[in-house]
Parts: structure tokens; C-alpha cells; sequence
């Protein structure tokens, strides 16, 4: 499949063509089923012969060109109306009736706010010629009208609010809020690739947008909400996200923090937390990509925290000297696992009002995980007489100083 890409260099743009190539060159291979030969990057640079070029010999166009924030509002209609003709008359002219999708916006709909919409006009006109263009050609016509776009590489103080917070507190710099209780609806940009690779597939979501105040099945619609049906004339990403600005900058600010305070929050699979905080991760200047930790030394060795987490405990590192014995404590409910990454050493346990001792001779060239047991006092011993003993510790609960649950005993 021969693949172009229009407006290949914008936000959109660059991330789907770096992921067709991972397509294209094996590296990603959970799309068996999609074979890649050829992607045209079009964009400013390009010439109209790069162009006629793409479209005689293209299979698929991805037309993602777009202007969102011109210096006169004219300039909506030449970016978002007048290269689609160019690239239809082309497509035409060459007789490539090969399947076109269009990157629309949900202002298209003029729904709601967006009723007066030179932005939304100038996409509702581009899609009219699109389904026109398929009703001339016979050619497959994709529209897709999406929300707000989201994720890395978004340009940060042009058109998108969570690419500008993302941008400046992780920089340091102030943001504007107006109102926090403005809702937002987002799609992040990995979630929209799977869409696209779907679309590859033959797998387009097809739907319509009921005007606003229609009722289907007890809902009553926006004018904004796709309502899924087989034959309908748009397509929709089905995974999509809602959130207040104010719920966006909170989060934002919890990731900023996490490098003093080590909590990680909640980030489950494919969670709104989880997609923002990888979003925000790629706008972290250079100096912020490597953050110091305390460690907490004596002539014994260090002991790290490495990270806390609002729900499943904390991880941290421990390092002993040759030789030294670390530990001998129990906990009533607190629990953890012991991993020896390098050194040797040897674990002792001992149930608190017994006599038996349990022990595991552990070492880095065979990593295993030990539970250290509620009740049981316990320690670990650096056997070399030459190198430390490095042990990473999971606990299931973070340390309070209150409540540290932890009482000395020899094993």
C-alpha cells in the first residue's frame, strides 16, 4: 500500500507517518494485516509536481491539512476549502480513485458555541466537497469529525489549552484559567492512530450527528454526540475523554510534584490520568528529565525511596556494606518483598515468639523475590566481604513516621 499523507508535518501529521514507517519497517507489528510500502509526506515545502506526483501513484490519502489559527479569518476557508479542491482536482485529474479520509472538526456540526464558526464554516464547506468529490468518483470518503486533539508533540501556545498547561507547568510558568468548570472532550493522538490503522483495515466507525434536542432510544442529543449507525455518512473515534480544565490543570500539577513528593497517582489502563501524564511527560525540559533522590546514608550503607503510589505501596532501594546485617524488625500488617539485584547475601525470618529460623541465601546472578512476613522479624545479611549487597524493596503501604509499624528485634 502506497500511503500520503497531507499535512504531513503538523501535530496529526507527524505522528501518524513516524507509525506507518513502524508499520512499514516491522517494528510495530500488531497490524499483520496491513502492508506498507510507500509513504509520501506532503506539507508547505512540498511543490504542486511533488503533489501530482503522490496523487497518480497514492492508494490511500490521509488529508490532514488544516488552518486553525489564521492572521485573517479568510485564511480558514483558502487552508481548510481550498487545498482540499487542489487535492481532489488532482486525484481527479489522474483518475486515482483510491480511498480519501478528511480531518474534520465537531465545529463542523455548528453546534452549541460553535454556531457562528468561521473555523467550523470553513470545515462544514471542506466536507461538502468531499462527499461531493465521493458522489462524482465513486471513491470511498472518510470524514471524520474529531474533538479536541491531544497528546505529545501538540504545539503548546497556538491552539490547545492542554498543550499549552502541559507546556508550561512543566516549565515553570504561569497558566490562565478562566473558568475550571469548562469541559473539555479530547482525543489523544495514540488512540486516534488506532483509528487510522482501523481505517487501513477496512474498519471505519461509521455514524451521524443528531441536531440538538433529537431523541434516539431515550437520549437526547447535542448536535456534538455521534450516534453510532453502519450507514452513516460520518466516521468517529470511539475512545474519547471528558474533563474540566480544572480537573486537567489538578492532575498536571500532581505530576509536576511527583519528582519532590515520589507519590505516583493513579493511572490505570487506559485511564484519562494515564494518557494526560505521558502527554505532560513530553514537555519536560532537559533539566527536568533527571531528578536527584534522597539518600539516607550511615556507615552501614544508603536506603531510597524510589516511589510511592496512591493505592499499591512503595518501592525503594537498599545497600549494604560487606559484611553489615541490616533490618531486624517485624510489622504487625505492613508486608514486602525482597529482590537482591547484585552481591550476595542470606535472609533470615523468624515468626515473633518462636524459636525457628527460615533462611534464603539470595543473590543477583539469580534474582527471586522474598515476602517479608507480617509478624516475622526479619534482616539481611551482606556475605561478601568485598562487594555491597543491593536489595529492591517493595512495601504494600507507604511509610508514615505516626505509624511506621515497625519494631526492632533480632532474628
Amino acid at each position: 500500500m502506497k500511503i500520503l499523507v497531507t499535512g504531513a508535518a503538523g501535530f496529526v501529521g507527524r505522528n501518524l507517518v513516524e507509525n506507518l514507517k513502524n508499520i512499514r519497517d516491522g517494528k510495530n507489528r500488531t497490524r499483520p494485516n496491513l502492508s506498507i510500502q510507500t509513504i509520501y509526506e506532503y506539507d508547505r515545502q512540498n511543490t504542486a509536481a511533488d503533489l501530482e506526483r503522490f496523487c497518480a501513484d497514492c492508494d490511500f490519502v490521509f488529508n490532514l491539512v488544516g488552518v486553525n489559527r489564521p492572521k485573517d479569518p479568510k485564511e480558514f476557508k483558502a487552508g481548510n476549502f481550498g487545498f482540499a479542491s487542489v487535492l481532489l482536482d488532482t486525484l481527479k485529474k489522474h483518475n486515482n480513485k483510491c480511498p480519501v479520509m478528511l480531518s474534520s472538526s465537531l465545529q463542523a456540526t455548528l453546534a452549541g458555541r460553535f454556531g457562528t464558526s468561521e473555523y467550523g464554516l470553513s470545515k462544514r464547506d471542506g466536507e461538502e466537497l468531499f462527499f461531493q468529490y465521493g458522489k462524482e468518483t465513486g471513491a470511498p470518503v472518510y470524514v471524520y469529525r474529531f474533538p479536541n486533539l491531544v497528546g505529545k508533540w501538540v504545539r503548546p501556545n497556538y491552539n490547545s489549552a492542554v498543550g499549552t498547561f502541559c507546556h508550561n507547568i512543566a516549565h515553570d510558568l504561569p497558566i490562565t484559567v478562566n473558568d475550571p468548570s469548562v469541559e473539555l472532550e479530547m482525543l489523544f493522538i495514540d488512540d486516534l492512530l488506532e483509528v487510522m490503522y482501523d481505517l487501513l483495515e477496512g474498519k471505519a466507525r461509521r455514524c451521524e450527528y443528531p441536531k440538538t434536542g433529537e431523541v434516539f432510544e431515550g437520549i437526547i442529543y447535542d448536535g456534538l454526540t455521534a450516534k453510532p449507525t453502519e450507514t452513516g455518512r460520518y466516521c468517529y473515534a470511539p475512545v474519547t475523554h471528558k474533563a474540566t480544565l480544572g480537573q486537567i490543570v489538578e492532575l498536571l500539577y500532581t505530576f509536576h510534584d511527583q519528582p519532590q513528593n515520589l507519590i505516583m497517582p493513579a493511572i490505570s489502563e487506559g485511564s484519562f490520568a494515564k494518557k494526560l501524564y505521558s502527554m505532560y511527560l513530553s514537555y519536560l525540559p532537559k533539566e527536568k528529565v533527571a531528578f536527584d533522590l534522597k539518600m539516607n546514608c550511615d556507615d552501614r550503607g544508603s536506603f531510597t525511596e524510589l516511589l510511592k503510589t496512591v493505592e499499591h505501596g512503595q518501592f525503594s532501594v537498599n545497600i549494604s556494606k560487606p559484611g553489615i546485617t541490616k533490618g531486624q524488625h517485624w510489622h504487625n500488617s505492613k508486608w514486602e518483598f525482597f529482590i537482591v539485584v547484585a552481591g550476595h547475601g542470606l535472609i533470615q525470618e523468624r515468626k515473633i515468639g518462636t524459636d525457628e529460623v527460615i533462611e534464603f541465601e539470595v543473590s543477583g546472578d539469580r534474582m527471586q523475590a522474598v515476602h517479608m512476613l507480617p509478624g516475622y522479624t526479619h534482616n539481611i545479611i551482606n556475605l561478601s566481604e568485598t562487594e555491597n549487597l543491593v536489595t529492591v524493596m517493595w512495601a504494600n503501604e507507604l511509610f508514615e513516621p505516626n505509624r511506621p509499624d515497625t519494631f526492632f528485634e533480632p532474628v
